[in-house]
């Protein structure tokens, strides 16, 4: 996924490889020895897609490009996903039900 740029109210747009664009609030973001990442939820205008949804936490990876422009990108190694799930569950657990799978 790459970055569209849209920020504000902590909000993002990201577009897939497809050109489809999805928009996502910035719960929390971290940064460790491996990169900086980001926890976000996707974000509904309408009511009713905002109940459809399963409210599952989404997790990527900042990247910046040659030009320092930043983009985001799945986590790709499993390894590296749970370390960060649990440090955002450990941070947001007090303020989101969060249920682990």
């Amino acid at each position: 996924m790459s970055e569209n740029n849209n920020f504000g109210n902590d909000i993002i747009t990201l577009v897939d490889d497809d050109g489809k664009e999805y928009a996502f609030e910035v719960l929390d973001a971290i940064e460790t020895d491996d990169g900086r990442y980001l926890a976000m939820l996707p974000y509904y205008t309408d009511a009713k897609e905002k109940l459809d949804d399963s409210g599952e936490l989404v997790l990527v990876k900042s990247i910046l490009d040659e030009d320092g422009e930043e983009y985001f990108e799945d986590i790709p190694d499993d390894d590296e996903y749970e370390t960060v799930a649990d440090l955002f569950i450990s941070r947001l657990q007090d303020e989101f039900e969060i249920n682990e799978e």
